[in-house]
Order: C-alpha cells, then structure tokens, then sequence
C-alpha cells in the first residue's frame, strides 16, 4: 500500500474516532439520551464549550475527508506518487490530529487552529496541483 493510501487510511480511522469525544462530553454533561431525545435530538447551547468544539473538529474533517479521499484516489488511479504527493498526504494527517486536538483543548494561542486548518488546506491544493502537473499540463 501507497504512504498516501496509508495516509487515507489513517485519516479514515481518525474521522471514525473523532465522534467520541462529543458523545463522551454529552453523557458526562446530560446523561444518556432519553427516548423522546432520539426524535427531538438534544440542544447543545448549554454544553461546556469543550463538547461543542469536538462536534466541530468531528464535522470539519467531515468536510474536509472528501476531498483529501478523492486525492489519494486520483492519485492512486493515475499513478501520480513522489515526495511531494507522499508528504502532502503525512501532511494532511497529521495536520488533522493537531488541528482535533487544539480544537477540543480549545488553545487559541496565536490562532493555532486556524493556521493548523490553512496548512491542511494548502496541503490538499499542493496535492491537487502535483496531480494536475503530471496528468493534465503534460503532453
């Protein structure tokens, strides 16, 4: 297996993970779901602003994974591997775990979360760009 593949791997089993913490955090600030809480579904407002933030570090690699996938398998697909995709992909993931770990710690130093967020992004652009280099600007 590829390091991207094994990078996507890796980012797969962290989006699997991630939901933990928020369900971990709502049994400890409410209790387990009621019955009547599974079709009305619990209001957050009051939960400690830790519990809010991991369901949102768990929805922005939601919104991110897609992406990042559709790389690694454009990539694999197309045969397009060097030390730039490969570190692209390291990149992303581990760039994903800080950026879950800053974000439930809720540490807002320097705006850290936000710059581990960008980093990531241009992480997946360098990717799509060595993808683009070697597939669709080459004759």
């Amino acid at each position: 297996m590829s390091t991207e593949l094994t990078y996507l791997f890796l980012t797969s089993i962290l989006l699997a993970c991630l939901w933990i913490p928020h369900i971990v955090g709502q049994v400890m600030w409410k209790g387990t779901l009621q019955p009547e809480e599974y079709a009305t579904l619990r209001d957050t407002a009051g939960a400690p602003a830790w519990v809010r933030r991991a369901n949102r570090a768990h929805v922005n690699l939601v919104e991110q994974f897609g992406a990042f996938a559709g790389l690694v398998v454009v990539a694999t697909f197309t045969d397009v591997t060097n030390p730039i995709t490969t570190a692209c992909a390291g990149a992303f993931f581990w760039l994903r775990v800080v950026h879950a770990i800053v974000m439930i710690a809720g540490f807002a130093f320097i705006r850290v979360r936000t710059l581990v967020f960008t980093l990531a992004w241009v992480s997946l652009m360098v990717y799509a760009w060595e993808i683009a280099a070697a597939k669709l600007f080459t004759s």
